[in-house]
């Protein structure tokens, strides 16, 4: 799961063109919003859309538990491996 943390933190900053940030830098646990990252509502349709794209994963806006998933990479992560499961 670690390739995939890596990624998801690679994807994090070029979706979002955080080109002051390293991967090295985003903690796995850390949450992406707020005290965290940093990140804000427009940054989280950015991502939303860019998971969606690269993953092929479906979200609703509106539900609660896409908060939870988008909490941490590691939440993120956990959730794109349930989505390729449910898929496969």
């Amino acid at each position: 799961m670690e390739s995939l943390f890596i990624e998801i933190k690679e994807m994090i900053i070029d979706s979002l063109n955080l080109e002051d940030i390293s991967v090295d830098e985003i903690e796995t646990d850390a949450p992406l919003f707020g005290e965290g990252l940093g990140l804000d509502s427009i940054d989280a349709l950015e991502l939303g859309l860019a998971v969606k794209n690269r993953y092929g994963v479906v979200l609703s806006a509106e539900s609660e538990e896409v908060r939870q998933h988008f909490f941490s990479v590691a939440t993120l992560a956990a959730f794109i491996n349930t989505q390729r499961a449910v898929s496969a």
